[in-house]
């Protein structure tokens, strides 16, 4: 009997603690995006005052010291001159009107205008996202840090391994417009697959020697970031999956489920350089789940053999035409130069 009032006990403190720690939670969000706004503001009201004497550079620079200096002196820090320059890019790189004339037109058009503009990040994720100058990519990556509930320091790795531009790779100039409206939408197998993977996170040198087993290991270790790198929607299933027909014995390396796909996803590792045997053995990884395993509700399998290296050609030749199931892709151990993927994208586009 004390057993069973001790739990009751304990589970009413927990259901006033989960309470107390979503009003917290609530508490902080609401602060976080107050701020946000009240910079935007001070940022248009900056601009607003500039206007007057039709942005002459000394004179901003002039109202923007004065400014500092006296919210300074009283509400303490945090306005600073570079504090300020940073809420007034602010309001300009956010801005929805065409031209600044347009928005400085009248007051209580402006405040209209933006009052339905929707800040969800932090101070800290905009100050990151201003200094992206291309405004698709800039687009791209607020939508998925809102979607995703990246941190900053997520946030910045992705930026890093410029996602971007390797899922501009895979789209014509429509779906990368569509990128920069809607962010990363998965609605077909390729949706999934990217190229390159980028797996710094293993801390595997460029140069160094590994076997399959150890890049395995290493992932296992690295689980949660190597579920980040492969995108919306997976959840893991097991490693080195047997199965067995006519008593022979097969080991996937890596099973993955997609619950937005509603298939699994099946992942082959190669040290090396891929060989069609490579493609051919996870054709038959495939058929085998899609025969043996999916359920009659779900998509069919997913096969992506992550290799070192490939020779495109033989990917294609390999492959069948319509081939929607099984995808070769590189993964990287440390992160690529932005110039060495816009190389990549030119080339793309000249194909």
């Amino acid at each position: 009997m004390a057993k069973i009032e001790k739990q009751n006990n304990l589970d009413f403190y927990n259901k006033i603690a989960e309470l107390l720690r979503k009003a917290r939670k609530n508490v902080i969000q609401s602060v976080n995006k107050t701020m946000v706004y009240t910079y935007f503001e001070i940022g248009k009201t900056i601009v607003e005052e500039e206007q007057k004497g039709k942005i002459r550079a000394e004179y901003g620079k002039k109202i923007i010291k004065g400014l500092s200096q006296k919210l300074t002196k009283e509400f303490g820090k945090g306005f600073s001159e570079t504090n300020l320059k940073q809420m007034r890019q602010f309001f300009l790189t956010y801005s929805k009107s065409q031209t600044l004339s347009d928005q400085l037109e009248k007051s209580e058009t402006v405040s209209r205008k933006f009052k339905n503009i929707d800040f969800q990040l932090s101070w800290s994720h905009y100050l990151f996202l201003m200094k992206i100058d291309n405004p698709d990519e800039r687009k791209f990556y607020e939508i998925e840090a809102r979607n995703n509930g990246w941190s900053l320091r997520e946030l910045q790795r992705q930026f890093d391994t410029a996602l971007f531009e390797r899922l501009v790779l895979s789209r014509d100039k429509k779906g990368v417009k569509e990128l920069s409206k809607k962010g990363q939408i998965v609605a077909k197998p390729e949706d999934t697959v990217k190229d390159p993977y980028v797996l710094e996170f293993l801390g595997l040198p460029e140069e160094k020697k590994y076997s399959e087993t150890e890049l395995e290991q290493k992932i296992i270790d690295k689980l949660e970031q190597f579920l980040l790198e492969l995108g919306k929607g997976f959840t893991f299933v097991g490693r080195q999956v047997r199965f067995t027909f006519d008593d022979k014995h097969f080991r996937i390396d890596l099973v993955f489920y997609n619950r937005i796909l509603k298939c699994f996803v099946l992942i082959d590792l190669k040290i090396g350089e891929i060989s069609h045997q490579d493609l051919g053995q996870m054709q038959m990884y495939v058929n085998y789940y899609d025969r043996k395993v999916k359920l009659e509700n779900e998509n069919k399998t997913i096969g992506i053999v992550l290799c070192k290296t490939k020779n495109e050609t033989l990917v294609e030749m390999t492959l069948p035409e319509n081939n929607e199931q099984i995808f070769a892709s590189k993964y990287l151990t440390v992160l690529p130069s932005k110039e060495e993927l816009k190389i990549l994208i030119e080339n793309k586009d000249e194909e």
